[in-house]
């Protein structure tokens, strides 16, 4: 871990202090994993470096990809309307959301909690909206519902399985819906009024992945080669497995929300911008490195690939309120180890 010293006695650190009940650190360059330890432990049980854990909004990267392919094999555009695979939607609304709205959190869709009684084709044709679509960017993850239903209807495949196929191509096996492979629970869930239970039977296409380390790792490597392909034959890099083209994640990174209105919790002063379901911290203040991609889920869980350093990183925790706990202090200290 000689490099990455500084990264690694950061997650240490607030483990030691009870900030954070575990900690699962990982890098991986183009080539593989290069560090990945465990900290802590959640009611007794060791944190493991091969444990499974929720990830929640990280899974809006792999319902992501998902979607990009379909856009890339022809099927879909950004353009596509959401009405033309859920017909009922936007009753009473005069605005058209777009496939591009929902990936970048500007549908205006009211946002309903992460376990609607109602379930989540019911919260996604729920009647008004917040704002018209395109004119702000307010984040939701019911949207995702409404990606993963132009997904059918367009390409005929559902959004997990396609997951699994991409994700076994690379080498992520562990990829899943089913809690029964005992992810570390998520400690202060039931004090936030989260039923677990519950949350896992939406089986939610923009926060119910489980997965581990390992499998984080492998896709950020291989969206590293991917954004390298040109000069990966130079480089002597292993060739990307084809989980997307290097158009399109080029295409995924480009910022969809410009200058419109932020509203909470991402406020302008946040300093990123949402790309096709990435979130794109090119103005983030804190950040040494300011060509950052990847995702945050609310449990603590990062998912983070920085093209020009060559780098990306996963932090898997268990913990939704973590006060004095600042992500730009690792993702400095990542991104410097290099």
């Amino acid at each position: 871990m000689s490099g990455w010293g500084a990264a690694f006695d950061w997650a240490r650190r607030h483990v030691e202090a009870g900030r954070l009940p575990t900690a699962v650190l990982g890098i991986a360059t183009a080539e593989g994993t290069v560090a990945l330890d465990a900290f802590g432990a959640t009611d007794g049980r060791t944190a493991r470096v091969d444990d499974p854990f929720w990830l929640f909004s990280i899974t809006k990267v792999l319902t992501g990809l998902t979607a990009a392919r379909a856009v890339e094999r022809g099927l879909l555009t950004t353009e596509t309307p959401l009405a033309s695979a859920v017909p009922e939607f936007g009753a009473g609304r005069d605005d058209v959301v777009r496939l591009r709205h929902l990936v970048s959190h500007t549908s205006g869709i009211p946002e309903p909690s992460l376990d609607p009684p109602q379930g989540l084709r019911a919260a996604l044709l729920a009647p008004g909206r917040d704002f018209a679509a395109g004119a702000a960017s307010r984040y939701s993850t019911v949207a995702f519902e409404g990606i993963t239903e132009l997904v059918r209807h367009a390409a005929g495949w559902e959004w997990d399985a396609d997951i699994s196929a991409w994700a076994g191509a690379i080498g992520a096996n562990g990829f899943t819906l089913d809690p029964g492979v005992d992810p570390h629970p998520v400690v202060d869930a039931e004090r936030l009024g989260l039923d677990m239970r519950g949350f896992a039977g939406h089986r939610n296409p923009g926060a119910g992945m489980i997965g581990t380390a390992a499998d984080l790792l492998a896709l950020g490597s291989e969206l590293l080669r991917i954004g390298a392909d040109e000069g990966i034959a130079s480089a002597a890099l292993p060739r990307p497995n084809g989980v997307v083209q290097p158009a399109t994640l080029a295409m995924m990174r480009r910022p969809l929300t410009g200058d419109i209105p932020r509203l909470e919790p991402y406020v302008a002063e946040r300093g990123q911008d949402w790309g096709f379901t990435f979130n794109l911290r090119t103005r983030a203040p804190g950040l040494i490195d300011g060509d950052v991609f990847g995702h945050g889920g609310w449990a603590g869980t990062e998912f983070w690939v920085h093209p020009t350093a060559g780098i990306a990183f996963v932090l898997l925790t268990n913990q939704a309120e973590r006060p004095g706990v600042e992500l730009d202090e690792l993702d400095n200290a990542v991104v410097s180890g290099v």
